[in-house]
């Protein structure tokens, strides 16, 4: 026993100011159980919730000669409480955005998904270069360039006209080609 359970928490926190490693050790050990069974109860997450145990702590050591509290064990709780609600808010935030661009993680889907995917692009790849030299050309510059028609034009010293006629032409021999692996989907 070192004495320091003995202290109430008004003499823990003056000692706490002046740096006492040991009164905020004691501190930890009175309270870090109960912080931490609140806020796993609002989130149902056991590294999240000790991360923001040790953020509360850590902060109360970072502004231990500023704070200056009544009531130790309100004040705590209210921390951790504010730190979930703003870490619930950043996973509301980070879900709206992933769903404002259509985010669909990978790993979320199948192993065989994944797989018909990549033969997918592998099968388009092999018909873009089945493509006549020009024709192939026009559509990379097109499609994975992102070059504007009159542009490719110029640099090709073609007509607008014949880049469009080769960038449909590409896309017939392609869908022909999709049809072949549609059933994947």
């Amino acid at each position: 026993m070192n004495g320091y359970q003995l202290y109430d928490n008004t003499i823990l926190i003056e000692l706490l100011a002046g740096g006492d490693e040991a009164a905020f050790t004691e501190l930890y050990n009175r309270y870090g159980k109960q912080l931490f069974a609140i806020a796993y109860s609002r989130l149902k997450e056991t590294q999240t919730a000790e991360d923001i145990v040790h953020d509360v702590f850590a902060s109360l050591w970072a502004n231990r000669e500023k704070v200056k509290v009544e009531a130790l064990e309100n004040y705590l709780a209210t921390a951790v409480k504010y730190m979930v609600l703003s870490r619930i808010k950043k996973r509301e935030h980070e879900r709206a955005y992933k769903r404002s661009f259509g985010y669909h993680p990978v790993s979320g889907q199948p192993a065989e998904t994944a797989l018909h995917f990549k033969r997918i692009l592998e099968i388009v790849d092999t018909e873009i270069e089945k493509l006549p030299a020009k024709c192939k050309l026009i559509f990379k510059y097109s499609r994975q360039n992102g070059m504007p028609v009159k542009e490719i034009a110029s640099e090709l010293h073609i007509s607008p006209k014949t880049v469009e006629n080769q960038i449909n032409k590409a896309l017939k021999q392609l869908k022909l080609a999709a049809r072949s692996f549609l059933h994947l989907f």
